[in-house]
């Protein structure tokens, strides 16, 4: 088993390399997500969800759950915040009763259409140290060995989904002088 090469004291600075380098980037993504979503009134989970809802179409509250990687109960709650306002609403199957499955209302794809049309990069973080990155290389970080380990705890599925998500928004927006341009999509 590779582990027995690994010492404790290894282990242990990888984990906290890690850890620490993941809290200072979730500080900066929380900060930008919270920048570009505050004049919509949602909080990062209810822009999560919505999010979430409308790629996987029909998601059951345990997608949400897992792929927003939160806890069912915060999946819920959010949830029926967002179904208040009429961006989400709930159903069940006739030949599946115990899951409550949450839909993308018209409101709900209209806001987010509106949302990802008014995203302006100029004053996020994130890009911005990133960008150095692009001038240099000519493209942004990949990340190719943290989705590597993030398929290894969360699996296929969720990756599937966290890509399936950025090939949605590749495809239906165009970029315009200021703004992203929703373009009509051939079903």
């Amino acid at each position: 088993m590779a582990e027995q090469n690994i010492t404790r004291k290894d282990a242990m600075i990888f984990n906290q390399r890690v850890a620490q380098m993941s809290k200072a980037l979730w500080k900066a993504v929380e900060k930008d997500w919270q920048q570009w979503i505050k004049p919509y009134d949602l909080n990062i989970n209810e822009h999560h969800i919505l999010w979430i809802a409308y790629h996987l179409e029909g998601a059951t509250i345990s997608d949400i759950a897992k792929f927003g990687v939160m806890h069912v109960s915060t999946a819920f709650n959010f949830s029926k915040k967002l179904e208040q306002r009429e961006l989400l609403y709930f159903s069940k199957k006739n030949d599946d009763r115990r899951n409550t499955y949450v839909t993308v209302t018209e409101e709900g794809k209209d806001l987010l259409i509106k949302m990802n049309a008014n995203y302006h990069n100029e004053d996020y973080s994130i890009l911005q140290g990133s960008l150095p990155i692009r001038d240099i290389y000519g493209k942004f970080p990949e990340f190719l060995e943290v989705m590597s380990v993030l398929r290894n705890i969360y699996g296929d599925d969720f990756m599937d989904i966290f890509e399936r998500g950025f090939q949605n928004i590749e495809k239906t927006y165009e970029d315009q002088e200021d703004y992203l341009q929703k373009t009509e999509v051939e079903t």
